[in-house]
C-alpha cells in the first residue's frame, strides 16, 4: 500500500512541474499548452471566416463553458485525477500479472520503436482510434456510461471548444480500455506521440467547428463536420436511435462497420439528446448529473 501511496504523491508533484514547464519554461515544439491554444485559435478563425451556420455568434452558447471544459479536462483533470490514478492502476496491473509470472513485456506482439519512426506512429496511432472508436460506442449502448456521456452532447450549438466538453470520466474509461492494446505494441517516444495528439486535437476541434466542409473523397477515411453533427443530432430513427458516425479522428471505422449516417444536409438540425431541456447548464451540476440522476433513455 505504501508503494501506491507513494506513486499517487509524486505522480501530482511531477504533473504539477511538467504543467507549470509547459506555462512558463518551455518553448519547444511539442508544448501541449500552447499547441492547444494555437490549434483553437486557428479554427475558431476558420469558424470567423467561413461560418456554415451564418447567423450563429461568434460567441455561440456555452462559448464560455465550453472553454473553461477544454482547459479544464486537457490540463487541470490530469492534475486532479488522471494521472495519479493511470500510473497507480498500471502499476497495479503489473503487479498482478508478476503474480502469476507474467508482465507487460511477455505481452507485447511487437515493439513500434522497432519499426521505422513513420510506421510506428501509423500503427500507434491507427490502433488508438480503433480502440476509442469502439469506446465511443460502449459510452452510448451502456447506460450506466451514457449518462456521463450525455455532458458531451448537452451541446446545443456546435463550435470548436465543444470538442473537449466531457464529463471527467470519459478520459478514465478511454485510457482504461487504451492501456492494454497500447502496451501490447509497447510504448512509444512522447514527442513523437505528440504528432498524433496534436493531429487529432486539430481534427477533433475541426469536426465540432461551425464549418461546412466534407473534405471530399478524404470523407470516407477522416471524420469532418458535416458527418460529426450527425452524431450530435437530436432526433435519429430508431434503428440508429444509439448513436452513429462514432468515429473521433478517423471515419472510415465507421463505413466499415456501418455505422455511417448522413442522410442529408444536416446544416440545421437541432442538437442534443432526449430530455435535455432539463439537462444542467453549469460545470459543477454536469459533473455530479450521473451521481445525482437516474438514467430512463434506455427503458
Amino acid at each position: 500500500m505504501e508503494k501506491y501511496i507513494d506513486i499517487i504523491k509524486n505522480s501530482y508533484s511531477g504533473y504539477w512541474n511538467y504543467l507549470k514547464n509547459e506555462i512558463f519554461f518551455q518553448n519547444h515544439w511539442d508544448n501541449y499548452f500552447y499547441g492547444l491554444i494555437i490549434i483553437s485559435l486557428l479554427v475558431w478563425g476558420l469558424e470567423i471566416l467561413f461560418p456554415w451556420r451564418k447567423n450563429q455568434s461568434i460567441f455561440r452558447k456555452d462559448f464560455w463553458l465550453d472553454t473553461f471544459y477544454m482547459f479544464f479536462n486537457f490540463f487541470l483533470l490530469n492534475l486532479i485525477i488522471l494521472i495519479a490514478l493511470s500510473n497507480t492502476a498500471a502499476e497495479f496491473l503489473n503487479d498482478i500479472l508478476s503474480s502469476v509470472g507474467l508482465s507487460l513485456q511477455s505481452l507485447q506482439i511487437f515493439d513500434v520503436d522497432n519499426l521505422p519512426n513513420w510506421l510506428g506512429l501509423f500503427v500507434f496511432f491507427i490502433v488508438s482510434d480503433f480502440v476509442q472508436w469502439n469506446t465511443h460506442r460502449l459510452l452510448h449502448r451502456v447506460p450506466f456510461l451514457w449518462n456521463f456521456h450525455k455532458v458531451h452532447h448537452s451541446v446545443k450549438e456546435m463550435g470548436f471548444a465543444a470538442h473537449l466538453r466531457y464529463h471527467w470520466m470519459e478520459p478514465v474509461v478511454y485510457k482504461s480500455l487504451l492501456y492494454l492494446p497500447i502496451a501490447i505494441i509497447g510504448n512509444y517516444d512522447a514527442k513523437d506521440v505528440a504528432i498524433v495528439y496534436f493531429f487529432t486535437i486539430t481534427i477533433g476541434h475541426l469536426n465540432h467547428a461551425n464549418l461546412g466542409w466534407d473534405y471530399g473523397l478524404f470523407k470516407y477515411i477522416v471524420n469532418n463536420p458535416k458527418m460529426h453533427i450527425w452524431h450530435h443530432a437530436k432526433a435519429l430513427p430508431k434503428h440508429v436511435r444509439f448513436g452513429v458516425n462514432y468515429g473521433l479522428t478517423l471515419s472510415i471505422w465507421d463505413y466499415i462497420f456501418k455505422t455511417n449516417y448522413i442522410p442529408h444536409n444536416g446544416k440545421d438540425i437541432e442538437l442534443g439528446f432526449s430530455g435535455d431541456e432539463t439537462f444542467p447548464k453549469d460545470f459543477i451540476k454536469q459533473e455530479l448529473y450521473p451521481i445525482l440522476s437516474k438514467n430512463k433513455d434506455f427503458d
